[in-house]
């Protein structure tokens, strides 16, 4: 990928096929080989921290469930996301944040909207959960007027240390802050996309079972998948799940997404009243890929995964399995054309009367036409719930009716249930 990192390409990596799933398998260790003294994993509680952090795996044994593996890679004492002094992700790939101001602006749009919805309270909240070094906070807070930011409450999560020099208004936590306890906007751009979760492939008589992973990266199948994660499989990935007359194929992986389930319940609890949005690259119960979107990045390129703290390690998110009774989804696209960016190009003519103008409005319609690409950052999924009441709904349906997408992009999948 290229150095406008992971963020930027919305398909890379569900299109990763059978070439990945035969490199995955030629590292592989026999089926027969050792296998872990302890189980792989554990279920997953029912109001997990913030990433959720899975049940260890006895610590003599060097396979460990990837779930466990990629906590331990991204969040632990020398992490991908923890080290001290990292560049933080800004340092290795690009998000929308990163991409134009625009996209504070438009959070900043959204954030008035609710505050509208809700009365405009004496104090309004802005959780950015997965703050990285604090970039959308600094830019929405810039992009309100006085009045709101004057009662606004930001709010930080991100398990890093608080970066130096950030404003003195934003909080730095590294967990959410208490259940019920803010009214406001709950915004967790490309977070759950890093909640790890554990990964399956089916065997040579089409089982799913879990994959175990040692720390350079080798694979190889642990034991089946059984309980709440088969039930998970079975209503939201069921392409890897026996069914009653016939077996999947041998190789075909999935990703459980019971951990970021639960982390998406947990984050929109934080509010009382208000509305929580997770924006990410997603996919539908309809359109799982067949061998699973785990990848790595670095640098800005698309590299090995590997849990060795040396890379992220990253998933699509299966938002319509996180989503809440009532919750929206619509395209990024959409979502922003609602908010104002469109990517419409300046008059000519203003090229002649305000040159330097011109170029301005040139360079934000570039950046706003990359942040709606329908083939990039525009086919992100925007997950929309509101929270103690119907007062935050449809912030965004009523001016979407106009656009001209489909209405899979703004109505919730729930079809599966």
């Amino acid at each position: 990928m290229t150095t406008e990192g992971r963020r930027t390409t919305a398909g890379q990596g569900q299109g990763r096929g059978s070439a990945a799933n035969e490199h995955r398998q030629a590292r592989r260790e026999p089926a027969d080989a050792p296998r872990p003294a302890g189980p792989a994993t554990a279920a997953t509680p029912a109001e997990p921290a913030t990433p959720t952090a899975p049940a260890s795996t006895p610590h003599h044994s060097p396979w460990r469930s990837w779930r466990e593996a990629a906590e331990q890679a991204l969040y632990g004492p020398d992490g991908f996301y923890t080290r001290p002094g990292g560049p933080g992700p800004a340092g290795h790939f690009r998000t929308s944040v990163h991409v134009s101001p625009l996209y504070a602006g438009a959070v900043a749009a959204l954030l008035r909207r609710v505050d509208a919805a809700l009365g405009h309270p004496d104090e309004l909240a802005l959780v950015d959960v997965g703050a990285g070094h604090g970039e959308l906070l600094t830019g929405v807070l810039a992009a309100l007027p006085e009045e709101t930011a004057g009662r606004l409450r930001p709010y930080a999560v991100e398990r890093a240390a608080r970066p130096e020099g950030l404003d003195p208004r934003i909080a730095w936590r590294a967990d959410l802050p208490a259940p019920g306890s803010l009214t406001g906007l709950l915004f967790a751009n490309e977070w759950l996309d890093n909640v790890p979760l554990d990964i399956v492939e089916t065997d040579a008589d089409g089982v799913p079972r879990r994959v175990l992973v040692r720390a350079d990266g080798t694979e190889r199948l642990g034991p089946p998948v059984d309980g709440p994660d088969a039930e998970w499989l079975a209503r939201w990935w069921p392409r890897a799940t026996p069914g009653a007359a016939d077996r999947p194929a041998p190789g075909l992986r999935a990703e459980i997404g019971r951990p970021r389930d639960a982390a998406w319940a947990r984050a929109r609890r934080t509010l009382r009243a208000g509305l929580a949005v997770a924006v990410d690259y997603a996919h539908r119960r309809a359109g799982r890929p067949p061998f699973g979107t785990l990848t790595g990045f670095r640098a800005g390129r698309e590299v090995q995964p590997v849990p060795d703290g040396s890379c992220d390690l990253t998933a699509h998110v299966a938002l319509d399995a996180c989503a809440g009774p009532g919750a929206e989804q619509l395209t990024q696209r959409t979502a922003l054309h609602v908010l104002g960016v469109t990517g419409r190009r300046p008059p000519l003519s203003l090229a002649t009367t305000d040159p330097a103008g011109y170029v301005r409005a040139l360079g934000a319609a570039g950046d706003a036409a990359e942040l709606t690409d329908p083939a990039g950052l525009g086919a992100f999924g925007w997950l929309l719930e509101p929270v103690g009441g119907t007062a935050c709904a449809g912030l965004l349906a009523a001016d979407a009716e106009s656009n001209t997408h489909s209405t899979a992009d703004s109505t919730t999948d729930r079809t599966a249930d």
